[in-house]
């Protein structure tokens, strides 16, 4: 709680570092304006320091190996914002943070952070989350904390348990492989098995293809379905997309999105996404802007409806 209680400090920061940025009318001139007592590094530190001092904690519960012998921590606190037609302004925190414990052996972690219930849960991937497709989300209903531990049993396998909403215990076995077929072309497969103790068992099962057209320009197909007990069918979502990478750390992707339920004839949702990202202070401080238009269906009844949506993300890395 320590820790993310600074880390709503720090959002606090980059918010008002954005608007001033906003009305310089230049990303350029963040550093400058952000930084001049070392606000950011500052905050970013101390940030980090909490979390080791956390980690440091929790890892002599199991032993005397200092934590300078293989211990490690990284995470990112993200500010978010969108809005689709139709919805209210929707605002948010986003927190994660890992942690290599020494005493837990190089095989063991410890995660905490808060997100949204449902993407924590199933282990969503990026691209087919809430906050990536510019829904609306109620922070008391859908969002919570976590925390738990972590441990590779294989190279590509792992398990964690962890908790939410303070008590609300989770389990999830996760597998990951990557295939290269050719210099240019991947496959990747993810599965991961869950279990609630309010919703028992599902799954999300995930596949994606890539193809580096160059070194900066990259085409994906990314793949997922998600059985849970308390869905009639699979909840599936599929994304095509380009991502061209800039110097800099600058990103622009363009995506085609589509997502329903196999209990449905009719695809529930389809639509068009694109994003720019850049860092807004050195190299880990990074924005984002993200925009949409979607069509969505809520039965096959009903006649479909269109929306513009646009959000973005102030997010700081330490």
């Amino acid at each position: 709680m320590r820790a993310f209680a600074l880390g709503c400090t720090v959002l606090g920061v980059l918010a008002t570092e954005a608007v001033v940025a906003a009305e310089s009318s230049s990303l350029t001139n963040v550093s400058a304006v952000a930084d001049d007592e070392g606000v950011l590094s500052g905050s970013r530190a101390v940030l980090r320091d909490t979390t080791e001092w956390l980690a440091r904690e929790v890892d002599s519960w199991f032993g005397d190996r200092p934590f300078e012998d293989g211990g490690r921590v990284s995470g990112s606190v993200r500010l978010k914002a969108s809005w689709r037609r139709g919805d209210n302004v929707d605002g948010g925190v986003r927190l994660r943070a890992r942690v290599q414990l020494p005493n837990l052996k190089e095989r063991a972690y410890l995660f905490f952070g808060q997100d949204n219930e449902s993407d924590l849960v199933t282990d969503r991937q990026e691209a087919f989350t809430r906050e990536r497709q510019l829904l609306d989300e109620s922070r008391r209903r859908d969002t919570t904390g976590f925390a738990g531990v972590g441990y590779a049993l294989r190279e590509r396998l792992d398990l964690r348990a962890g908790v939410r909403s303070a008590y609300k215990p989770y389990i999830q076995l996760r597998y990951r492989q990557r295939w290269a077929i050719s210099p240019r072309d991947a496959v990747s497969f993810r599965e991961t098995l869950f279990w609630t103790s309010s919703d028992g068992a599902g799954s999300n099962t995930s596949f994606d293809y890539e193809h580096a057209y160059s070194p900066v320009l990259l085409f994906a197909w990314q793949n997922s379905v998600v059985i849970t007990r308390r869905d009639d069918g699979a909840a599936w979502s599929s994304s095509l997309g380009a991502f061209r990478v800039f110097g800099d750390q600058r990103r622009l992707s363009l995506e085609l999105l589509a997502s329903g339920n196999t209990s449905s004839a009719s695809v529930s949702e389809y639509g068009v996404r694109g994003a720019w990202a850049q860092p807004l202070y050195r190299d880990w401080v990074i924005g984002e802007l993200i925009v949409g238009h979607f069509w969505p269906r809520e039965h096959d009844a009903v006649e479909r409806s269109r929306h513009w949506a646009v959000g973005g993300n102030i997010e700081l890395l330490f």
